[in-house]
């Protein structure tokens, strides 16, 4: 089982729910700036969920052209639906924020130009 599958728990809701934006803001200082970092990392949850698919699929995959070789392979649809059932990745995101799981830092702009 991969490490993002362990990581969800019993308590990471499959369907959005909404959350105060006064909570969201509390962690930064800034809305639009809380919103880029979960953004951020929905990206990383996405490609890394997006990778794991594919290398589980990989192993299905037939290298012939024949159209007679092709069939369901029930593990395969198993495979895709539980992936289907998994949480989309902003709201994995967004709980991760909420609950001080994501390591971020601001970077000065008055460093970049010494």
């Amino acid at each position: 089982m991969s490490k993002l599958r362990r990581h969800l728990n019993g308590s990471t809701p499959s369907v959005i729910e909404t959350k105060s934006l006064i909570d969201i803001k509390a962690q930064t200082g800034n809305l639009y700036e809380s919103i880029a970092i979960i953004a951020r990392r929905a990206n990383q949850i996405n490609i890394s969920v997006r990778e794991e698919l594919h290398n589980k699929l990989e192993e299905f995959a037939s290298h012939t052209d024949s159209l007679e070789e092709i069939h369901e392979n029930k593990e395969q649809i198993e495979i895709s639906k539980a992936y289907e059932r998994m949480p989309n990745p902003a709201i994995l995101a967004t709980q991760e924020f909420m609950e001080n799981k994501i390591y971020y830092r601001k970077n000065n702009e008055s460093d970049l130009f010494r």
